[in-house]
């Protein structure tokens, strides 16, 4: 069954501020720390956000990278991956809500988006 709006997953390098502004417009969003996946790898965090399909927001550009072109080459699938520059959580929310209304769930997955 899809999905129309995306659920959003922030790294643990991700600032909650960010949580708290996307969910004061109804949007779902996790962080690392209430699913209990602080000081995780990477893979791992991927997995979680895949298996929960959600949108997977970090700041960490080279790691990400390299692992959602492993995921592909090796044909396994996620809900998507958002690498958001480094500035305010305001500026960051602000985009994020943008993809979320105007991207549907089902058109974020295995995508590579720079906000």
């Amino acid at each position: 069954m899809s999905q129309l709006f995306a659920k959003l997953y922030l790294d643990e390098d991700v600032d909650v501020t960010i949580g708290t502004l996307i969910r004061a417009r109804a949007f779902h969003v996790t962080t690392t720390t209430e699913a209990s996946l602080v000081g995780s790898s990477d893979q791992q965090q991927l997995e979680y956000a895949a298996n929960n399909r959600a949108v997977l927001v970090t700041h960490n550009r080279v790691d990400f990278e390299k692992l959602v072109d492993t995921w592909y080459r090796t044909g396994k699938q996620h809900a998507g991956v958002v690498i958001a520059i480094r500035r305010s959580p305001y500026a960051i929310a602000e985009s994020l809500l943008k993809m979320v209304n105007s991207m549907t769930a089902d058109e974020l997955v295995n995508q590579l988006i720079y906000i």
